[in-house]
């Protein structure tokens, strides 16, 4: 579910779905690259696929998005308003760790490699 509401985020940002009125970033800029890492990272963990890298990587987003545009504002996350890029960047943190799980693209191309 993470990865999904995750999703959405990039999702808005390139196609301005399901906020019609969002902006769409200039190409190469900082906002289309997070978009995109919160496009594909969002698609990749949502499958289960390349798992640990994928939210390897979306985790460092996170952890950069927070420090960059939350934490010079206050240093308390609620009045910052902080409080889900810090939720997203733990979640993403035990992924990288956890794993996929039993029911990820990449618990099922483990199993076919090992038979």
């Amino acid at each position: 579910m993470a990865a999904l509401l995750f999703f959405q985020h990039g999702l808005s940002k390139f196609f301005g779905f399901p906020s019609a009125g969002a902006p769409h970033p200039q190409l190469f800029d900082l906002e289309w690259f997070a978009a995109g890492i919160e496009f594909v990272g969002g698609i990749l963990l949502t499958l289960g696929l390349f798992t640990c890298a994928a939210a390897l990587i979306v985790s460092g987003q996170m952890a950069v998005g927070y420090f960059l545009f939350h934490a010079p504002e206050s240093f308390y996350p609620y009045l910052n308003h902080g409080e889900l890029a810090i939720m997203y960047c733990f979640v993403f943190l035990y992924f990288v760790f956890a794993g996929g799980g039993p029911l990820s693209l990449d618990a099922l191309i483990l199993r076919q490699r090992r038979s």
